[in-house]
């Protein structure tokens, strides 16, 4: 019975509680995208490498080493030889090593020079090993296996040929044409920054280099890192404060998960403040739903009587405003979901293709339900205020013209 009444009341009202309805849906939307932003941007970037359990570099910040080495974000300070890369892989408690080598590109997608080892023991997500599903592995000095993405963008595919370009930018600088890379193999998708990545030999690094003049035939390229994975994990920490103190050169060795709480502890406060931003949107959507719910009460004074005459009795009233007010936060809570899911639809694959984080429109985080039901319980307190305002309106009063 009083969803009906609430119902037939919106609709005799149905411009101002429309209103009402998009400006809190849009607000939830808000939220909940900042939200979902949050939560799968957390989650990619653990899901990004896994079974790694120390990543070594020249020595600079934590943080700055997993992000150029792992997300492909920013440009190393330094380098390190691959004589410490060689000595590094003959200790005995070092089961398998990946050499890094950043510093490349080709048409704003990074080229990482490495070996058939990074397609071996690299793993992400859940243990997840990299699949090539076009073409094979490095071979000569001159293939290159291409992520998803590359293949996608550029149109790429065994066969294809890439000139690679000095620097990490878009802009082409000092182009490598004289021994372009030819595409050998094509990787399934994984949805981290292996897909916009070209992989390389080392040995195709340093004949490029060397052939440009950046440095002798003989020289061997420098690698920016060497991911490691050891025989018996719990020897980590006794091997990273070994590599820290390393004589012929300055190392650092980082354990992944640490390094990553600590970028969590340095973005942590922009999330907060995103949140409560987002927060304060929808209390003034909720802010104006009030609004319209109290202003609306002295052209509803006939009608509330009229409910009285009929036998409704002051908490009937004062619960039809309350419902009322739930009504509306629910139907903005759920289309503030549908029009989130909906963004994320249309713009998750623009904001893959041109950051590499990959978004997944039905993946809803733990927290979204609670905030949905936070706005629901906040629309139904909202109602309130008019309901105890119509409560001590007696039958008189709302009979009474006032002038």
């Amino acid at each position: 019975m009083i969803l009906r009444v609430a119902l037939a009341s919106l609709w005799n009202r149905r411009l101002a509680a429309a209103l009402s309805l998009c400006t809190l849906a849009l607000s939830v939307a808000l939220l909940l995208a900042v939200e979902r932003v949050r939560a799968q941007t957390r989650s990619s970037f653990s899901s990004t490498v896994s079974g790694t359990d120390l990543i070594v570099g020249a020595r600079t910040g934590a943080v700055q080493l997993l992000l150029f080495s792992v997300f492909r974000i920013g440009e190393p300070s330094n380098t390190l030889s691959q004589a410490t890369w060689h000595a590094l892989a003959a200790e005995d408690t070092v089961a398998w090593t990946i050499p890094l080598s950043l510093g490349d590109a080709h048409r704003g997608f990074r080229v990482l020079g490495t070996n058939n080892d990074y397609f071996e023991y690299f793993r992400y997500g859940a243990r997840r090993q990299l699949e090539i599903t076009d073409g094979g592995r490095l071979e000569g000095d001159y293939d290159a296996v291409i992520g998803a993405d590359v293949a996608a963008t550029l149109g790429y595919g065994p066969g294809s040929e890439i000139e690679v370009a000095h620097g990490g930018g878009r802009a082409a600088i000092s182009v490598h044409a004289e021994h372009p890379f030819q595409v050998v193999g094509v990787l399934a998708r994984t949805g981290t920054p292996v897909d916009r990545t070209i992989h390389v030999p080392l040995a195709g690094i340093d004949a490029i280099h060397a052939q440009f003049g950046h440095g002798p035939a003989t020289a061997k390229p420098a690698l920016t890192a060497i991911f490691v994975g050891l025989n018996n994990r719990a020897a980590a920490l006794g091997l990273a404060r070994q590599l820290n103190d390393y004589e012929p050169e300055a190392l650092l060795a980082i354990l992944p998960g640490l390094a990553l709480a600590e970028l969590w502890g340095v973005v942590g406060v922009a999330e907060k403040s995103l949140l409560v931003i987002a927060g304060c949107v929808v209390l003034a959507g909720l802010l104006g739903m009030l609004t319209a719910l109290v202003t609306t009460l002295g052209e509803r004074r006939r009608e509330m009587a009229v409910l009285r005459a009929v036998g409704a009795q002051p908490w009937h009233i004062a619960a039809l405003l309350v419902f009322e007010s739930t009504l509306l936060a629910t139907a903005a809570a759920t289309l503030g979901l549908l029009l989130t899911t909906l963004a994320f639809a249309l713009l998750a694959p623009l904001i893959g293709r041109n950051s590499g984080l990959y978004l997944q429109p039905m993946q809803a985080s733990p927290h979204e339900a609670a905030l949905l039901a936070t706005v629901i319980v906040a629309g139904m307190l909202a109602g309130l205020i008019p309901a105890c305002m119509a409560y001590r309106n007696t039958l008189a009063d709302g009979l009474t013209v006032r002038t």
